[in-house]
């Protein structure tokens, strides 16, 4: 481990912050570290029971904190930052999630205006059993109880947006943010724009478990222990974001309305695929229609996010970023070893 730089980020309460884009950095580190850190929940931790609504127990629109910003020595407009998670762990043996009136995608909201009432604002508490890698979801109205398996995940990672722009964590566009997709989970790597120098990473939002689409607005909302990797990749800028693990690439797109979204993760998928195969945009439109998959990120938030899929299964020897993503990985398993943890 002699080799591997790790550093550790704990902030307080009061160095939490609600933008990506704005604010000095609380670290740091050169490409290649590795950075231990901890992240609240959306709730900023104040919803503890069912009795603790949201409207009551939080300041409105201070939701959603992240964990940054991190500076990235040596990442220039014009870069990719690449971020492998290597491990996510909940914090707590409970965790929260909840409907509110104005926000989730079966309820009228701001943005969509309707006469009916909107949806009742309602708490559910989950506990939370690493060990056995399950959360038990229990119904407010009625006596049902189900153990649900833990997959851990961040709703929210991003970098500075362009052009001197702060935009609230809540919301996922170009630079990252709260994608809300269950795919950035322990053992995939994320590709982010960088926009200013250091890229400002900040990441936050944990989730115990999401299901896809988020529909009533919020996951198994859980403050987390992460373990991350970091690294640059010069001058290979892309629009958006796109993940990679060991089974898939992917593409994302955060818009409104979410048919937008989709074009736009389809389309990356697209072209990526066309340049790692050397295919003609035509051909590789016809292997993504035939092998990709759309899971959907969110339906909820100021923007919808969209993730396009291709099975690494069918690109061949073809390695994105000359195996970046597989060079991380293998960091993080011997951070993971040295500790005596079980590889992500």
């Amino acid at each position: 481990m002699s080799a591997i730089e790790v550093v550790r980020l704990d902030p307080t309460p009061d160095q939490l912050v609600y933008t990506f884009g704005g604010h000095q950095p609380l670290l740091r580190v050169r490409p290649g570290t590795v950075i231990e850190l901890t992240t609240e929940d959306c709730f900023g931790g104040r919803v503890r029971g069912v009795d603790d609504l949201p409207s009551q127990v939080c300041e409105f629109p201070r939701l959603n904190p992240v964990t940054g910003p991190i500076h990235v020595e040596g990442a220039r407009p014009g870069d990719l930052l690449a971020v492998h998670f290597v491990d996510i762990r909940p914090r707590r043996d409970w965790a929260v999630s909840s409907t509110f009136p104005h926000f989730g995608a079966l309820t009228t909201t701001h943005s969509t205006a309707m006469l009916h009432a909107p949806l009742e604002e309602l708490v559910w508490r989950y506990d939370v059993d690493v060990e056995r890698g399950i959360v038990r979801y229990r119904a407010r109205r009625s006596e049902l109880e189900v153990e649900l398996p833990l997959d851990p995940m961040h709703g929210t990672v991003g970098v500075a947006p362009a052009g001197g722009e702060v935009v609230m964590s809540i919301t996922p566009s170009a630079h990252g943010g709260n994608m809300d997709t269950p795919e950035l989970r322990a053992g995939t790597t994320v590709y982010l724009p960088v926009n200013v120098d250091g890229a400002m990473l900040a990441i936050g939002d944990g989730h115990c478990r999401q299901g896809e689409g988020e529909v009533c607005g919020t996951a198994v909302e859980a403050a987390m222990e992460t373990v991350i990797v970091v690294d640059v990749v010069r001058g290979a800028l892309r629009a958006w974001p796109r993940l990679e693990n060991d089974e898939f690439i992917m593409s994302t797109g955060s818009v409104r309305p979410l048919e937008d979204a989709f074009r736009i993760s389809q389309h990356d998928l697209v072209g990526w695929t066309a340049d790692l195969l050397d295919l003609d945009p035509l051909d590789a439109l016809q292997l993504v229609s035939q092998a990709g998959l759309a899971p959907v990120g969110n339906v909820v938030d100021t923007n919808y996010t969209m993730v396009a899929k291709l099975p690494t299964s069918v690109l061949g020897g073809a390695r994105p970023y000359d195996g970046l993503h597989q060079r991380l990985r293998d960091v993080g398993r011997s951070y993971l070893a040295e500790r005596g943890s079980v590889a992500s």
